[in-house]
């Protein structure tokens, strides 16, 4: 008799559990339609391959999150007190629970690009007002609880027939499967650098795909760059829509100037001296120099796209900007410029990079024989097109060069280049970093050797502006120089030539996003407030924001009169003093970083 009690007792216990596996497998698929809403912040994959991985992923990340949620706190109550009843209304409450979080957290990342957290509930709860609107999150929850009490008690009903098909072992396969395979893509993708699948890798939350970046790396593997086509370009299906220019731009061309951008990869700011850098030290001192001025990233996508935007490299990320030159880049061609683009072979599979540089006449010069060799084949492809808009048959079109000298990123120097002597370096590093900060000396020589054949080509008439596309930290680990947002890697010079112009240094702080407003108005003659096509801060007055935002929608750092943080899209953040040598035990003021968050989405909410 007692063993017919246990085999009775055992066989609910079972069908409990059945039951549970069944219910929350519906939560699985409840979790993916709450989860769509993450997709309208990011925007849809533009290829098959894209929507592929994003099906697959999406089946096994929202799968694994109802099944984890299960078995912390359902399975133990099965076996613990095996009542249906109980259970079910118990399993209603805690799925339903978990969708409303999953909802509130799609709402916390639509609005500030990162996931629920302490930190991001913090700052979620100063700005309530602004996130919930109407009656919705009142009636939401009620429907949630209905659907999930009807499911529970439809499923418990129907337990017997769906375990006699025997669809469990499938199911389970097939999520198996999706969960292996999207890993394995993820590894392949991130190797291979293809954006359209990794750009998706902190969408949904407690997601961490696998990758292989490091490990192919460190085994002398280089990821695939020369892609196939189906990954190339460009078809934008967002639902966020994007208004850039907020407004139509109201320009009448000041001047007809030609302008020279040159932007030098890792240059940092307190490495031009008198013995690496003597003609650029001597060029700075005689034209305008803002001395604090920072990159708007560490790395060249997000410098150089705070360089021609004049936006929160957050944008950067966002698929609409794929398909979107800058307006700068529009109001220069309207007013008759000619377009010059003189830089090392660039990624064309990268739709972001087409468009930063669409409407340019590309002069790529080869990467095969290192950084320098590039450089100085730029230069000489420049020569030439300058000296082509010298000849008397050349046309009187104003035109705009853009110039980009990679050596110091990779501490390159020409074969036979007689550098400087090595001195000792000004601040502490270990014995390996000591040996590259000399050869970045020697680079950024070679560089200031680059300039000044460059400028002795140009007269007194061309605008000239230089600076840097991003700072640099003595490291040879990739991943350590793309996760340091120090005033090493940001930091960089700025120096403007303007014709008749005294010599200047400015001391307040200014940016990459003040660059594109400022040749706006001074040079095109744009009468449009600067906030309706860029951040809004130009050049020539101190800007009323007393922060910087540096990164992009992976890692940032909010630059602070006397701090940094820096913060991760999981809502983690540390907070530094202004020198980033100290770390602050404090909290972030969450006014402020709703500014910041604000401001990364502000095209999207016109």
């Amino acid at each position: 008799m007692s063993e017919r009690k246990e085999q009775m007792s055992r066989d609910k216990v079972s069908r409990l559990i059945n039951w549970g596996h069944w219910f929350a497998f519906f939560n699985g698929l409840l979790a993916m339609i709450v989860g769509a809403r993450y997709l309208s912040s990011l925007g849809y994959p533009e290829t098959v391959l894209g929507w592929g991985y994003l099906v697959v992923n999406t089946l096994s990340q929202f799968s694994f999150l109802a099944f984890i949620v299960y078995l912390v706190f359902l399975f133990p109550v099965t076996l613990l007190l095996p009542y249906s009843k109980i259970l079910r209304g118990l399993a209603a409450i805690v799925a339903s629970l978990s969708l409303c979080i999953l909802l509130y957290d799609t709402v916390i990342y639509d609005d500030y690009g990162i996931h629920l957290s302490p930190f991001a509930f913090d700052l979620a709860w100063a700005d309530l007002n602004a996130l919930l609107h109407g009656t919705s999150y009142i009636v939401t929850p009620i429907g949630i609880v209905i659907i999930e009490l009807t499911a529970a008690n439809f499923i418990w009903k129907r337990i017997e027939k769906i375990q006699k098909k025997q669809f469990g072992h499938k199911v389970v396969l097939f999520i198996g499967l999706c969960f292996v395979s999207s890993h394995l893509t993820h590894i392949w993708a991130d190797a291979a650098d293809i954006t359209d699948i990794t750009r998706f890798d902190d969408a949904y939350p407690l997601s961490y795909p696998a990758t292989a970046r490091s490990f192919m790396e460190s085994h002398g593997i280089e990821g695939t760059k020369d892609l196939d086509p189906l990954l190339s370009d460009k078809v934008t299906s967002g639902s966020a829509k994007l208004t850039y220019p907020i407004a139509a731009l109201q320009c009448s061309i000041a001047s007809q100037s030609n302008i020279l951008l040159i932007s030098i990869d890792s240059l940092r700011a307190d490495m031009i001296d008198d013995k690496t850098m003597p003609f650029l030290t001597r060029y700075q001192k005689q034209n305008q120099e803002f001395s604090q001025h920072y990159s708007g990233g560490n790395q060249f996508r997000t410098g150089m796209f705070s360089l021609l935007y004049g936006l929160q490299s957050s944008y950067s990320d966002r698929q609409e900007f794929h398909n979107k030159r800058p307006v700068m880049t529009d109001e220069l061609l309207k007013s008759g410029y000619q377009l010059g683009l003189f830089m090392p072979e660039v990624i064309r599979q990268n739709a972001l990079i087409n468009s930063m540089f669409d409407g340019f006449e590309l002069n790529a010069s080869s990467r095969l024989d290192g950084g320098a060799a590039a450089d100085l084949a730029t230069v000489a492809n420049l020569t030439s097109w300058l000296q082509s808009k010298a000849l008397p048959s050349a046309q009187t079109a104003p035109w705009f060069a853009l110039v980009n000298l990679t050596a110091p990123k990779e501490y390159d120097t020409p074969i036979g280049f007689l550098g400087i002597e090595t001195v000792k370096p000004p601040f502490e590093l270990k014995a390996a970093e000591k040996v590259l900060f000399n050869q970045y000396r020697q680079s950024l020589n070679f560089i200031d050797k680059q300039l000044q054949q460059i400028l002795t080509q140009v007269d007194n008439d061309t605008i000239v502006l230089i600076t840097g596309t991003h700072g640099q930290i003595f490291n040879t680990n990739s991943d350590a120089v793309k996760r340091d947002l120090s005033p090493a890697s940001v930091k960089v010079p700025l120096i403007i030539h303007q014709p008749n112009s005294p010599a200047a240094k400015v001391k307040y702080r200014t940016s990459h996003y003040g660059i594109v407003p400022t040749l706006m108005t001074q040079v095109l003659g744009c009468e449009n407030p600067m906030a309706d096509y860029s951040a809004g801060r130009g050049l020539l007055e101190p800007s009323k924001e007393s922060w910087i935002y540096i990164g992009d929608s992976q890692i940032f750092a909010i630059y602070q009169k006397n701090e940094i943080t820096v913060l991760d899209r999981h809502g983690k953040y540390r907070i530094y003093n202004s020198q980033f040598t100290k770390r602050l035990d404090k909290k972030m003021s969450a006014p402020e970083l709703i500014q910041v968050m604000r401001e990364g989405r502000r095209l999207y909410n016109q």
